[in-house]
């Protein structure tokens, strides 16, 4: 797309691809969830990942793939995607797959809050009418009389101030850790735990076949889907492909319409669409920023 990013436009497919596979992944979970216990699922997600990468990087990467100068925060933070995921499937198993994306979409405007003091990032007021602007986005999804069951307005809620502190946490590692490393802890500890846990939460329905098969894809669709969006983001720069984000709510919403006959009324429609515009504000105003900073000679 430009002579100083030659691969833009790969990147921008791969993240487009990471995107409409985060919605597989969510739409999948929310029908397993009807008849599967959510710790179950959540254990099949990472599970599957773990595999994965276990089979397709470990005989190459050997130990490089667990060699880290910062274990504690690693852990912390695959804690932290471990909470986004138990959260936001319990929340879609209670509410529609729009609403429901939406709402942990506002995770970018507490990550702008929890700059200031964790990374002393300067907040402009540029930032701040966007965090103002998606926060009442965000009312309007869950305003009395939408619909909306508190428990599962309360689970998205959590989800998004997990995903706010997993993405401060890696903004921290990614100068020391490789995506890569940081992607195998997501898989390990989110395995780990839940094997741990497996006989406190899981006494039956055996799946049949087909059933088998979609568990199986919720691996599939979560470690596929980041490791395209960790390919994505390191052939082009975060300033260029952070605005394409949203299109995950555009897709949320247009799979949550035909795949489970839900479209959002007015209002939740108004509040899903400044939820995404503030957070383009955020990303065109965090592009502009970089653009701004002087370079080191």
């Amino acid at each position: 797309m430009t002579d100083s990013h030659p691969h833009a436009l790969r990147s921008v497919m791969l993240l487009l691809a990471a995107l409409f596979l985060f919605v597989l992944l969510d739409a999948t979970a929310k029908r397993l969830a009807a008849s599967y216990p959510v710790p179950m699922l959540v254990w099949a997600r990472y599970a599957v990942h773990f595999v994965l990468m276990v089979v397709f990087l470990a005989p190459s990467m050997r130990l490089k793939l667990v060699t880290t100068t910062r274990p504690g925060r690693q852990i912390i933070r695959a804690a932290c995607l471990l909470a986004v995921t138990f959260l936001n499937i319990a929340a879609l198993q209670r509410m529609p797959l729009a609403e429901t994306t939406a709402m942990v979409f506002a995770a970018p405007l507490l990550v702008t809050l929890m700059a200031g003091p964790l990374l002393g990032e300067r907040i402009g007021a540029v930032r701040w009418i966007a965090v103002v602007t998606g926060f009442a986005g965000v009312l309007l999804i869950a305003r009395p009389g939408s619909g909306l069951v508190v428990e599962g307005v309360a689970l998205a809620l959590g989800a998004a101030v997990s995903y706010a502190v997993y993405q401060i946490l890696t903004r921290q590692l990614s100068p020391t850790e490789s995506p890569v490393n940081m992607l195998f802890y997501t898989a390990l500890v989110g395995t780990a735990v839940m094997t741990l846990l497996l006989p406190w939460y899981w006494a039956g329905p055996m799946p049949g076949a087909v059933d088998a098969l979609l568990i199986a894809s919720l691996g599939i669709y979560g470690g596929t889907g980041h490791f395209l969006l960790i390919r994505a983001f390191r052939d082009a720069p975060a300033s260029l492909l952070s605005p394409i984000l949203y299109v995950q709510l555009m897709w949320a919403t247009l799979v949550g319409w035909f795949g489970f006959g839900h479209f959002p009324d007015g209002l939740a429609l108004v509040g899903i669409l400044t939820i995404g515009s503030a957070g383009l504000m955020i990303a065109v105003e965090s592009r502009r920023a970089s653009r701004l900073r002087p370079q080191p000679r």
